[in-house]
């Protein structure tokens, strides 16, 4: 419940007005004024030669003085600069339309590029509070749709502009008064435009947020498509996403239908100005202040002045659709980055580890780690354990700093791991996680990953160590075998054992870490492989700091200390003998595990 008020929080923060989403968009925009000034002089030059052409006709036609009296040599003057005319606004629009397809995929291609970088900045509290499904219908479903809605802004937004001024140039060289009226009544137009859209945009926003989390679901069943044939859930998540999909269909419609009302509602209002001239002119008429071919100029002006309206509020649906989406790409950009990188470095690391008076808490309103103090020395074996939900992952997680401590601080080799970059901190540590961490690619590419330039002979020698060469070479096509995104295509136990190679390999120059994370690191691992590769980790920690979480209490006999955590706090201390002689909760812990029948 809690997380989804979080997302709820979240999607509101989208929640802005078209006005605010424009006015932030235009500053992308703004990095293409050149492509921008083109397009504008290019969608001018088109409307202008438009609307000069039917003079040309008018002109070419007045050459027909009767019949057999026709001036073809003025004619043919008349028809030849109609077609060069017509060429170049041809050539024109073409241009225009280049340039408008250049400028508003590099704009997408921009948002999608800060998008992605800024994801990278992010808080692991932000990812860990929003669904990927959400974050990714952002950064491509919803810029698609924005890269529609400029595409199609651009080309008859521009056009429109251009033609609403040279018409009302060409009206005010006819009759200043007609022309007049047209305007006083044109604000008629936008406010009905104005009154409609301001409904649809808030559809098209809650249309948004909910493909986003018809986008999550889809991603989180696919994702985990084993566990739902396992618990038969395929029956609910058919309900779930039947219900999501119920509500994107009503937001959609109701988006479309007011939508849709804008057309028909602005045509009307362009009808009413259309009888408006034609009744004022009517009336002007027989007083001689204008001509009958002079009313029918204007009322053709008059036409062609509305028509853009017509064709932007056509728009408007889609523009209405592309800001919508636009707000959650910029909410996303405007999350919080985590707290900038110090300066200083961590270097030559020992691997003395001091955790002085921390505290922290995912929550506020529920504490969790409080008054935690250690003293690691260089090369300790430190075992963690405890009873799920204690805070051992949680410890793990701000030794690395992916949460930092709400007060107190963690010191490795007398620096506060906050006065340090975070790279510098995280290239000291080797982990191995209970979660593995894969990708799609080579099974080389994955081994290699901290060390893309690693040999072929230091690969094989880190997989020969932790024991996965044997089931590599058994493979199709052995470390070129291509396994799936989290290894869908091989067995849990040689996915951890991937990534134990991976720390076999060591970090960016060849050596490997002076401190290490194993947290449930051989728990999907069968008994026997897990003796050798418990060998293999005690050369591996011999000199070397290592924390190591553990449930089977088996796996940790041999650790320097063992910290028994309970509701976050360290309630015993201690080598195994030491534990087992307090007969506390360490013992009936290990007694629990080992106790005969």
């Amino acid at each position: 419940r809690k997380r989804g008020d979080r997302m709820k929080k979240t999607e509101n923060k989208s929640g802005k007005s078209g006005m605010q989403v424009m006015k932030k968009l235009m500053a992308f925009i703004g990095n293409y004024k050149i492509f921008l000034g083109l397009s504008i002089v290019l969608a001018a030059v088109t409307v202008i030669l438009q609307l000069y052409i039917p003079i040309l006709f008018g002109d070419a036609i007045d050459e027909v003085v009767a019949a057999h009296q026709v001036n073809f040599p003025e004619m043919w003057f008349y028809l030849k600069r109609i077609v060069f005319f017509t060429l170049v606004s041809a050539l024109s629009a073409w241009i225009m339309n280049l340039i408008n397809n250049r400028m508003t995929y590099r704009i997408v291609r921009d948002l999608r590029s800060q998008a992605i970088r800024h994801i990278q900045v992010l808080p692991l509290s932000y990812l860990d509070q929003h669904s990927s499904g959400d974050i990714v219908s952002r950064v491509i479903a919803d810029t698609d749709i924005l890269s529609d809605g400029l595409l199609l802004g651009f080309t008859q937004l521009f056009s429109g502009i251009v033609t609403i001024i040279v018409t009302l140039f060409f009206m005010f060289s006819k009759n200043v008064w007609i022309t007049l009226l047209v305007i006083c009544l044109t604000p008629l137009s936008f406010f009905v435009a104005k009154f409609i859209s301001g409904r649809s945009f808030k559809m098209f926003q809650k249309q948004s947020e909910t493909r986003g989390k018809q986008t999550a679901l889809i991603d989180e069943m696919i994702g985990n498509q084993k566990v739902v044939k396992a618990f038969g859930y395929e029956e609910k998540a058919s309900e779930r996403f039947a219900e999501i999909n119920k509500d994107l269909q009503k937001y959609s419609q109701q988006a479309v239908f007011y939508s849709s009302l804008t057309n028909p509602s602005t045509r009307f209002v362009n009808n009413v100005i259309y009888a408006g001239v034609a009744l004022v002119g009517a009336f002007m008429i027989p007083g001689g202040a204008l001509t009958v071919g002079g009313l029918s100029v204007l009322l053709s002006y008059a036409n062609q002045y509305m028509k853009p309206f017509n064709d932007i509020s056509s728009v408007i649906t889609e523009m209405q659709n592309a800001l919508a989406c636009a707000g959650r790409i910029f909410a996303l950009l405007e999350e919080k980055e985590e707290s900038a990188d110090p300066a200083g470095t961590i270097d030559t690391v020992t691997g003395n580890v001091t955790i002085d008076d921390v505290a922290f808490s995912y929550d506020k309103e529920k504490k969790l780690i409080e008054n935690f103090n250690l003293d690691v020395q260089p090369g300790m074996r430190v075992a963690i354990v405890g009873p799920t939900g204690c805070g051992k992952t949680t410890f793990i997680n701000l030794l690395m700093r992916f949460y930092d401590v709400n007060s107190g601080a963690i010191l490795v080799d007398g620096t506060d791991i906050r006065d340090a970059t975070r790279h510098s901190l995280r290239k000291s540590f080797g982990m191995v996680l209970q979660d593995t961490w894969l990708k799609a690619g080579t099974i080389r590419d994955n081994i290699a990953y901290g060390r893309p330039d690693a040999s072929e002979e230091d690969v094989i020698a880190a997989a020969k160590a932790a024991h996965a060469h044997s089931f590599i070479r058994r493979l199709p096509d052995g470390y070129d075998t291509v396994i799936t995104e989290n290894g869908g295509n091989i067995s849990q136990g040689q996915k951890q054992l991937l990534c134990i190679a991976r720390v076999m390999l060591g970090g960016e120059n060849g050596e490997l870490p002076p401190m290490l994370i194993l947290d449930e690191a051989t728990s999907s691992i069968d008994t026997r492989t897990e003796i050798k590769i418990q060998s293999a980790f005690a050369r591996l920690m011999n000199g070397r700091t290592s924390f190591i979480v553990a449930h089977r209490l088996s796996t940790i006999q041999e650790a320097d200390v063992i910290l028994v955590m309970k509701d976050g706090h360290i309630i015993e201390q201690g080598t195994h003998e030491e534990l087992l002689k307090k007969q506390g909760f360490y013992a009936n812990l290990y007694q629990s595990q080992f106790a005969l029948s």
